[in-house]
């Protein structure tokens, strides 16, 4: 797990607060364990005060799930969105 901290959470909730209120959004990720034994990466996502949209990408691994969860993350956190607790 090269580049990523030991104690990384297996979820994270950001947002981005726009200028106008319609461009607050919201984006959640949860590494899962599914019932046959591999993982899957949940993403929800939209705008703040309305259900979000899901995906779920299944992965081999822990690890892998994880490892694109960081990416997802400092993507988003490129393009303005913030760590919430």
């Amino acid at each position: 797990m090269e580049g990523l901290p030991v104690d990384q959470p297996d979820s994270a909730d950001l947002i981005r607060v726009g200028v106008a209120s319609h461009q607050d959004r919201f984006y959640r990720t949860v590494v899962w364990a599914d019932l046959f034994g591999g993982v899957s990466l949940v993403r929800e996502f939209g705008p703040m005060g309305r259900p979000g949209q899901m995906r779920l990408d299944a992965h081999g691994d822990h690890d892998s799930a994880r490892k694109r969860m960081a990416r997802l993350i400092r993507e988003k956190e490129r393009r303005g969105y913030r760590r919430i607790a």
